[in-house]
């Protein structure tokens, strides 16, 4: 595997010690789940592209400040890029004359951001096409692009002081976003960045998903940036939990606390601080990551079980200190196969990637890849393509072979990787 490109945090990891891990193949097999009634934009691979637009997928460069459109299967060659923060000097002048502001915005830099600004957490397309959406941390806001012009549509500030994951509803007009600092999610109007309302969550709200049954969940992690990550400092994070809202009134449907589901399940060891998710077809699973751990746990929703469990396993090259696992993160990352046999995990601190199939729960080939950030599935839902934050590039992993298909160049530390639709004849902003 060739190096990153660019230096990384963390220490070097040692070729001979991952390609010991290395050595696993997958088992075939699984069982196939019910359709979902009506599944969010951005996890429906395989459905029908209005005409005049054409499939891709939007990567957000954390660091430089752009998105890159890169196909969203085939060789997924970069289409086009653009620039998601032309109004840097403005946003630098407000937080310079602000002190609270510009002490924000340095801690971001100096915690999440590993020593960088965050530009890009999220972007989705809006239904026709024509814009990008997107959340940037460091600035505290979304925006909306044009992405024939590059000019701004609209900016919304949210609460606090960092915007952090998004989602997007079914019907792709409704875009929430977490205020990780206010413990507030804003839901806005996706082509005029209208607020339609809010919700309260725990500590540092961060994944968002849209079910198809209208609700809203959010999983917050509680705080991460502390090197107060001893198991049995656990306590210090905060109150983390998934609050579970109607998607239209924004009420309190439900608040899941993953400690009491841990200990009962015997896992009491864990943290209960929910990542990224990933639900079953059918909606009657959800499978999650948790801060600090390198494996993944399923979760009956009708029942409130934590039903099974899965530890994958570890890069001998990876620092067991786990103050040196960026934001509490040993996995980050996770999707799943259209027809649900299949999941894919991000090993974040581990440096690869692999397909577990949900029948065994047994663990595929791992990729090796750099420091992967986040996993989607590609427009046609043959494979999985994750981010590698280490390398700047993102990768297509078969979801029926657990290899290696493709690999594309793109900016600085890509992170969020979506499905979206542009117009078909474009290749990028024509001004800014």
């Amino acid at each position: 595997m060739p190096s990153p490109r660019r230096s990384t945090t963390r220490p070097h990891r040692l070729a001979a010690a991952l390609a010991v891990a290395l050595a696993l193949v997958a088992t075939a097999g699984g069982t196939g789940s019910a359709a979902p009634e009506a599944p969010a934009a951005d996890s429906a691979p395989g459905g029908s592209v209005p005409a005049g637009l054409r499939e891709t997928m939007f990567v957000g460069n954390n660091w430089d400040g752009t998105a890159d459109v890169i196909a969203a299967r085939g060789d997924y060659r970069r289409i086009g890029r653009v620039n998601v923060i032309p109004d840097k000097e403005e946003r630098l002048r407000e937080i310079y004359l602000n002190p609270i502001k510009l002490a924000f915005f340095l801690g971001v830099r100096s915690g999440p951001g590993e020593g960088h600004d965050q530009f890009v957490d999220d972007m989705y397309a809006t239904p026709d096409g024509s814009s990008m959406v997107v959340s940037r941390p460091s600035f505290a806001d979304v925006v909306s692009l044009d992405l024939r012009t590059g000019r701004i549509n609209w900016r919304f500030p949210v609460a606090g002081y960092r915007a952090d994951h998004m989602a997007v509803s079914p019907d792709g007009t409704r875009v929430a976003v977490s205020a990780s600092t206010a413990n507030t999610v804003h839901v806005l109007d996706i082509g005029t960045g209208r607020e339609l309302g809010s919700f309260k969550t725990g500590d540092k709200p961060h994944e968002n998903v849209f079910t198809s049954d209208g609700l809203l969940w959010n999983m917050s992690i509680g705080e991460v940036t502390t090197a107060l990550d001893a198991p049995w400092l656990d306590w210090t994070k905060g109150d983390r939990r998934i609050t579970v809202v109607d998607a239209t009134t924004f009420r309190t449907v439900r608040v899941i606390d993953m400690r009491g589901r841990l200990d009962a399940f015997g896992r009491g060891d864990l943290s209960d601080a929910v990542r990224p998710v990933a639900f079953t077809p059918d909606e009657r699973k959800l499978y999650f990551q948790v801060s600090f751990h390198n494996g993944l746990l399923e979760y009956d929703i009708a029942t409130d079980r934590i039903t099974r469990a899965k530890v994958l396993p570890g890069n001998p090259a990876t620092d067991p200190d786990r103050t040196t696992w960026v934001n509490d993160s040993r996995h980050h990352g996770l999707s799943m196969s259209p027809d649900g046999t299949r999941l894919c995990v991000a090993g974040t601190m581990d440096d690869y990637a692999t397909v577990v199939d949900r029948a065994t729960l047994q663990e595929g080939p791992l990729v090796e890849v750099s420091k992967p950030y986040w996993a989607t599935v590609s427009g046609d839902g043959r494979h999985c393509v994750v981010s590698e934050s280490g390398a700047d590039r993102v990768t297509a992993i078969d979801f029926a072979t657990g290899r290696r298909v493709a690999s594309v160049d793109v900016g600085d530390h890509p992170q969020r990787v979506r499905l979206a639709r542009v117009p078909a004849d474009w290749t990028g902003p024509t001004g800014s």
